[in-house]
């Protein structure tokens, strides 16, 4: 048996990844509830593309943060399962 193999914190792993997905949700809620529905009015204000940025927010803003997610997700999860020595 050679002594180069790391064992696996699985604990830390989880810890890690749950925390992750957390942040991201969070992010993704504040984003499409937060700024489609509950800052709409105040957001409205300001323009974007000539529409009222509560709108756009509504309509496109939280798809684009979305898809921004869902590639930091993949690009940190790379991150967590080499710190860990997790194959994916």
């Amino acid at each position: 048996m050679t002594q180069d193999i790391k064992e696996i914190d699985g604990k830390g792993y989880w810890k890690a990844t749950v925390s992750l997905i957390i942040t991201l949700l969070v992010i993704w809620f504040a984003v499409s509830f937060g700024a489609g529905i509950l800052f709409r009015d105040a957001l409205d204000n300001f323009r974007i593309g000539g529409a009222p940025l509560g709108f756009w927010f509504s309509q496109q803003g939280a798809i684009y943060v979305f898809m921004v997610l869902i590639f930091y997700y993949c690009i940190a999860m790379n991150r967590i399962e080499k710190k860990y020595n997790v194959k994916g």
